[in-house]
């Protein structure tokens, strides 16, 4: 007795199998990608943050110290040269000079100096300053008090205004042999244009004078 013929496969099935192995494999690719993008994204916001953290932290490229009192000894007897660099961004319509471009200090010893700023422009403008010291190494020994840049500065039309740095080199600088042959510290600031500053509360009793034209 001759054998049947035997029928083909069904292929079909094996197709719709293939095809869902396909579509799940998509999906977890697709699903990692978003994953990743996210993350990314994520990270690229507290990178920032972080940054800066770590440059207050560390002095890292030139990134002073923020101290909250002097130092509790006496200033050394070792002297340095603090000079004083000043710069606008553009877009920023002002006049930014130091009072000095240099001054001697005993390391250890507290000092206030003067920047003067004046806006230019006929309305009020608004701007922030970025600062770092040269040379770089030395961010994590300058010590910063008390700064203008801490906060973001409003000036009126053609208003000219001081503004105070008080600091000093930390004594521990001293102990740094990378430091023996140091000379010379450069304070360096730029300001920046803030593009929307924060509005000021209305002071108190002060109505919309506005009202008193209607």
């Amino acid at each position: 007795m001759q054998n049947e013929p035997q029928m083909p496969e069904d292929v079909t099935g094996g197709d719709k199998i293939v095809s869902r192995r396909v579509l799940t494999r998509d999906a977890a690719v697709a699903s990692i990608c978003g994953f990743v993008v996210v993350f990314m994204v994520g990270a690229s916001y507290a990178a920032v943050p972080f940054y800066n953290w770590f440059c207050r932290a560390t002095g890292f490229n030139g990134t002073t110290q923020v101290a909250t009192s002097a130092p509790s000894d006496a200033p050394l007897e070792r002297r340095i040269a603090v000079r004083f660099d000043a710069n606008v961004g553009p877009g920023l319509p002002w006049k930014f000079e130091p009072e000095q471009n240099e001054i001697e200090v005993r390391i250890g010893e507290v000092v206030t100096v003067y920047y003067t700023v004046t806006n230019q422009a006929a309305r009020a403008t608004a701007g922030q300053a970025a600062y770092n010291v040269a040379p770089l190494t030395v961010g994590a020994y300058f010590q910063k008090i008390n700064c203008f840049c801490f906060t973001e500065q409003t000036m009126g039309p053609g208003e000219k205004r001081e503004m105070p740095v008080v600091f000093y080199v930390d004594p521990a600088l001293a102990k740094d042999s990378e430091n023996d042959t140091l000379k010379t510290i450069t304070l360096s600031y730029t300001f920046y244009p803030v593009r929307d500053p924060a509005p000021k509360p209305l002071a108190a009793g002060e109505g919309d004078k506005r009202k008193g034209n209607l």
